[in-house]
């Protein structure tokens, strides 16, 4: 399946509302690929507005991975995420096929590309509960703080929220004495151990702030509110890693009588812009990707087909079996 002795690995990333799902599917139709969703809340059941989650038709018969498979009280994290990638693309090779990963969160992605090392050091419970309690009592930007004292740049790449990987950098800081940030980027200039494609597919900012829109607008259509309520009666809580996702937060304030249903919707929409923008500063990051603008392309999913399957023949990545 590809004259290199690695592993072939096909990513297809890019900014929320971008288009990658029904671009995904399509390449994964002719190249004879299997898609693994790099995704942190499609992974859930039960949250299929929210995440945007690609559905059955969108699929076209095509095999997803990491989609439905954990519930939404269990704790899903990019070390979780990168044991069950690994263990599919190998299936997905072995069956003579091209495993594609396809989402937008970026942090996953790099975790498997380069197969960075979260092995844990000797854990401090004591230190732990401290950070927890920290964040409980004084709030999520205190703990944020002391972050950034210690180490600014994953402060500057770790938003306040997301208080799980806060207290890990904390703590790595804590154990170690390095700064985890730094941790990272050695571990993301090792060699990948695929041959890989690495497609970020992009637009103009204006367009997919005005699809953000649009799909937060659909999402409301389609019963988001209703998802969250129901989500809430089966006993889903606010401190869950899976209800601090994008859309189920901001329902959650509205729930809690923080916000009108009106001004959810509005942080949502703004948020969501925020977190585009973000995506595209951590894929600039990132070494050996490839830009596909979409507009180049006069937004023909044939033409951009065309040049990613040229550039996959170029770095020896040929097709899998196809149906």
């Amino acid at each position: 399946m590809t004259t290199n002795t690695k592993l072939p690995l096909v990513i297809l990333t890019g900014p929320t509302a971008v288009g990658k799902t029904k671009l995904s599917v399509e390449l994964a139709r002719q190249i004879g690929g299997e898609i693994i969703s790099a995704d942190s809340m499609q992974v859930y059941r039960g949250m299929d507005i929210g995440s945007a989650k690609v559905t059955a038709e969108e699929r076209q018969g095509i095999p997803h991975y990491l989609i439905d498979e954990f519930d939404p009280e269990e704790e899903f994290h990019v070390v979780r995420f990168q044991e069950y990638a690994k263990k599919y693309i190998r299936q997905i090779c072995q069956r003579e096929k091209v495993p594609i990963l396809a989402g937008g969160t970026g942090f996953y992605i790099q975790a498997v590309l380069y197969d960075i090392d979260f092995t844990e050091n000797g854990s401090d419970p004591g230190y732990r509960i401290y950070l927890q309690n920290l964040a409980r009592e004084e709030g999520v930007e205190k703990l944020h703080s002391l972050l950034r004292s210690v180490d600014p740049a994953s402060a500057g790449a770790i938003h306040a929220n997301n208080v799980k990987r806060v207290i890990r950098a904390l703590e790595y800081f804590h154990e170690t004495g390095e700064k985890i940030s730094e941790h990272n980027e050695a571990e993301r200039q090792k060699e990948s151990p695929y041959n890989f494609a690495y497609f970020v597919l992009n637009d103009e900012r204006e367009k997919i702030y005005r699809n953000i829109d649009l799909r937060v607008d659909l999402m409301m259509e389609q019963g988001l509110l209703e998802e969250v309520k129901a989500l809430r009666e089966k006993g889903c809580t606010r401190d869950m890693v899976s209800m601090q996702g994008l859309g189920y937060k901001e329902i959650l304030d509205y729930m809690d009588g923080m916000y009108s249903l009106e001004e959810a919707v509005r942080i949502l929409k703004r948020d969501t812009r925020h977190f585009a923008k973000r995506q595209l500063t951590w894929f600039r990051r990132e070494r050996d990707v490839i830009w596909v603008d979409k507009y180049k392309f006069g937004y023909e999913d044939s033409r951009i087909l065309a040049y990613m399957k040229k550039e996959l023949n170029e770095r020896g990545i040929t097709y899998g079996k196809t149906v």
